[in-house]
C-alpha cells in the first residue's frame, strides 16, 4: 500500500473553524480528503483544554502565537520550517506574513501550493509598511510556489498582472455546509427581530467592509430592520461605529456568533443578505449566503460580480444602496434567490473543490 502523501495547511487560526474562509476551508478539505492524504493543520494560541490531538483526520500542531498580528509573521515563519521538514506538500494559505521563506524550496524541493485569498496589500485597514511588506511576501511567494490559486476570476487577473505570473489556478470556497434553519420559541425569544422582515450583513469590522456605509444607510431607513454581526470591539472602527449607530432602534449590531447553527438560522431567515466586502477574492461568507437561498445585495466590485456571476443587486455607495432597499419588489427578490441558489450549486460545493484541490496534491 502507498503511503499517504503529508500535506502542511498553513496560515489559518487552526481547526475546529470558527469564523474564517481559510479556517472553513482547512476544515473542509481535510475531512473530504482525509482517507488520500495525510493533513497537518497548525493552530495559534489556544488553551490547554480546547486543544486536540487529531480533527477531521487532520493532525494539530500548536504553538503559543497569534496567527493575526505581529504576531503572525513568527507563527507562519515556524509553521513553514515544520513543513519543509515534516510534510510532502506545504498548502499556504495568504503568504503575507512569511511568504518570502518559500524561497528556501530550493534546497526542500517539496511541492508548494499558495492561495492568496485577496489582495491583502490593499487593505485599508493595513499601515503602508504592512502593506509593502504583505505585497512583499505575496511577490515572493509566487515566484517561488508550484502552484498560485486564486478564488476568483477576477483576483487571478489581479494577481497576474502585479506579480507577472505565468499561470494561476482558479479554485473557489465551498458554501454547502450551512443549512436553511426553521425559527422555533427559543430562538424567537433570543432574537426577537426573527419575527420581522430584516436585512442581515455578517463580516469582520475593518473599514473595506463598509460596515459604516450600511449602518448610515440604514440610519436614514427607519422602517428598515438590519442586523450587522461583527467583531466591533475588536478595533477604534468598530468601536466608533457601535457608538454612533447601536442606539436607532432599526439597527441591531450583533457580536460574533460561534455556533453554525445559530448564525445559520439568522442568514436563512433574513428578507436579503448584503454583502458589502471590497476586498475580498470569492468571499466565503457571501457564497454560504448564496447557499442559503439569499436573494443577495452586493457592494459593486469585480470580484463580488464573477462570484455572483453578475446577477445579484449591487450597490457603491449610499444613494444606489438605499436605492435597491427602497424600490425592489418582492417578486425581484424572489427570483434572486433562486438564481443565487442555483450559482451556488453549481460552483460553491465542498466535493467540488476538494477535488480540486487533490488534483493539484497528486500532480
Amino acid at each position: 500500500m502507498n503511503k499517504k502523501r503529508r500535506v502542511a495547511i498553513i496560515g489559518t487560526n487552526g481547526l475546529p473553524a470558527k469564523y474564517g474562509g481559510f479556517e472553513t476551508l482547512a476544515n473542509y478539505i481535510s475531512l473530504h480528503l482525509q482517507s488520500e492524504f495525510s493533513f497537518i493543520t497548525f493552530c495559534s494560541k489556544t488553551k490547554n483544554k480546547d486543544k486536540f490531538e487529531t480533527y477531521n483526520g487532520s493532525k494539530l500542531v500548536y504553538f503559543p502565537l497569534n496567527a493575526n498580528g505581529w504576531q503572525s509573521v513568527v507563527y507562519d515563519a515556524l509553521s513553514i520550517l515544520y513543513s519543509f521538514i515534516f510534510s510532502d506538500i506545504l498548502l499556504i494559505l495568504g503568504p503575507t506574513s512569511s511568504g518570502a521563506l518559500i524561497f528556501l524550496n530550493k534546497i526542500f524541493k517539496k511541492k508548494i501550493i499558495v492561495n492568496y485569498g485577496g489582495v491583502e496589500w490593499k487593505r485599508q485597514m493595513h499601515s503602508k509598511f504592512e502593506q509593502r511588506f504583505a505585497k512583499f511576501n505575496c511577490r515572493v511567494a509566487s515566484h517561488y510556489a508550484n502552484y498560485n490559486i486564486a478564488d476568483n476570476f477576477a483576483l487571478k487577473k489581479n494577481l497576474l498582472n502585479e506579480f507577472n505570473l505565468e499561470s494561476c489556478e482558479i479554485i473557489e470556497y465551498g458554501g454547502d455546509h450551512v443549512s436553511c434553519e426553521t425559527i422555533n420559541s427559543d430562538y424567537l425569544l433570543k432574537y426577537p427581530f426573527l419575527s420581522k422582515n430584516f436585512y442581515f450583513s455578517l463580516g469582520r469590522c475593518q473599514s473595506d467592509n463598509n460596515q459604516h456605509l450600511l449602518l448610515e444607510s440604514f440610519k436614514e431607513l427607519p422602517n428598515s430592520f438590519l442586523v450587522a454581526v461583527s467583531n466591533w470591539d475588536h478595533n477604534t472602527y468598530g468601536k466608533s461605529l457601535r457608538e454612533k449607530y447601536s442606539n436607532y432602534s432599526n439597527i441591531i449590531m450583533l457580536d460574533p456568533i460561534y455556533n453554525q447553527k445559530e448564525i445559520d438560522v439568522l442568514r436563512s431567515n433574513c428578507y436579503m443578505y448584503i454583502h458589502s466586502h471590497s476586498q475580498c477574492g470569492t468571499a466565503p461568507s457571501l457564497v454560504e449566503a448564496m447557499n442559503l437561498d439569499n436573494a443577495i445585495i452586493s457592494f459593486d466590485v469585480a470580484t463580488n460580480r464573477v462570484t455572483t456571476n453578475n446577477k445579484a443587486f449591487y450597490f457603491k455607495d449610499k444613494k444606489s444602496l438605499i436605492s435597491i432597499l427602497e424600490n425592489t419588489s418582492v417578486d425581484e427578490i424572489d427570483i434572486n434567490r433562486k438564481v443565487m441558489k442555483e450559482i451556488s450549486k453549481s460552483l460553491y460545493t465542498w466535493n467540488r473543490i476538494s477535488n480540486l484541490y487533490s488534483n493539484l496534491f497528486i500532480n
